[in-house]
């Protein structure tokens, strides 16, 4: 296994839609792999192929012990691989914080649907729906969000966006000096 970089604003592959996965074979589950690696490298809970550059239609995620809105007894399962993936219910709302591995040190308030339903393959190219509230309903969204092409930045108002681009420009060109 190897751990992959991590794309980060501005970069194209970001935008992008990922194309489904149609194939089933070594090459893939070494690219599910290296993303699970990547993803606990980076302390995250979710991760999606586009953000390591790979516009295919992937993602994993890990709530397991971050989620106190769930009592552990239900707590999601440790680790998710779906393929293909698509919210086919969503329901309630509600506003929480985010951040993006894609958008180091960058948070801020999206508000979303409070429990989803999302079809999809397991790894192995098997049907699997999973069902999710609290913070996996975040994640899910979130990574399937990516897939699609859209980032957090993507989810909040023009005037909120305009003063993020102002501050990562700021801070890029703050590092470039340095």
């Amino acid at each position: 296994m190897a751990i992959l970089e991590i794309k980060t604003y501005p970069d194209n592959v970001l935008k992008e839609k990922a194309f489904p996965v149609t194939e089933f074979n070594d090459d893939l589950q070494k690219l599910i792999d290296d993303m699970i690696e990547t993803m606990y490298a980076a302390f995250g809970v979710g991760l999606a192929a586009n953000q390591v550059g790979v516009l295919k239609r992937i993602i994993v995620i890990d709530v397991s012990g971050k989620d106190e809105s769930v009592p552990q007894n239900n707590a999601a399962p440790p680790l998710i691989v779906l393929i293909n993936p698509e919210i086919i219910h969503s329901e309630g709302e509600t506003e929480r914080e985010e951040g993006c591995l894609s958008i180091p040190g960058y948070t801020t308030v999206i508000k979303r649907a409070e429990n989803v339903k999302v079809r999809g393959l397991d790894r192995d190219g098997m049907p699997l729906e999973i069902e999710g509230s609290g913070l996996l309903a975040k994640a899910l969204q979130h990574e399937i969000d990516h897939i699609n092409g859209f980032l957090v930045i993507d989810r909040i108002g023009r005037i909120k966006k305009e003063f993020f681009k102002r501050r990562y420009m700021r801070e890029a060109e703050r590092k470039e000096t340095v």
